[in-house]
C-alpha cells in the first residue's frame, strides 16, 4: 500500500538560491521543473532514487505561511488506502489525475497536518522528467 515517502513540499522566497543551495550545497540534482504560463514557479529535486524535495515561489502557495506545506507519500493503490482509511472510520480524500501525471488525493491526520497522496503512473513527470505544465 503505502511504498514510501514521495515528496515533501516547501516554499520558498527565492527558487535560483534555493537551487543553488540544494545542488550546488547538496549535490541533489533537478528532476524537472513546474512551469505556468512558460515560467518556472517551482521544481522538484531527487534525494535518491523514489523520494523527491517539492519546492514553490511563496506566492504560488495559498495554503498557509508555514515554509513546509505538506508532506506526500507514494501509494501502489489510492484506492486501497481510501478503502482502509474508510474503514477506520476517516475522511477519505478524491482520487484525481495531477498536472504531473500522478493519481493523487488528499487527506489530513487529526492535527491538520496536509497529506498528499500519489500513486505514479508510466507517463508521470517523476518517472519521465519532463516538465509539469501547469
Amino acid at each position: 500500500m503505502i511504498q514510501g515517502i514521495a515528496h515533501i513540499c516547501i516554499r520558498v522566497a527565492d527558487l535560483d538560491k534555493t537551487l543553488r543551495f540544494y545542488r550546488e550545497g547538496l549535490g541533489l540534482e533537478k528532476a524537472f521543473d513546474f512551469v505556468r504560463d512558460g515560467e518556472v514557479i517551482g521544481f522538484y529535486l531527487k534525494v535518491g532514487s523514489h523520494n523527491y524535495l517539492e519546492f514553490f515561489r511563496r506566492e504560488e502557495m495559498k495554503t498557509g505561511p508555514n515554509p513546509i506545506d505538506h508532506f506526500c507519500l507514494e501509494t501502489d493503490s489510492i484506492d486501497a488506502v481510501n478503502v482502509r482509511l474508510a474503514e477506520a472510520g476517516y475522511a477519505v480524500g478524491e482520487k484525481k489525475m495531477g498536472a504531473d501525471h500522478a493519481w493523487q488525493a488528499w487527506i489530513t491526520d487529526p492535527d491538520g497536518v496536509r497529506i498528499e497522496l500519489h500513486e505514479y503512473t508510466a507517463d508521470s513527470c517523476q518517472k519521465t522528467g519532463s516538465p509539469c505544465i501547469l
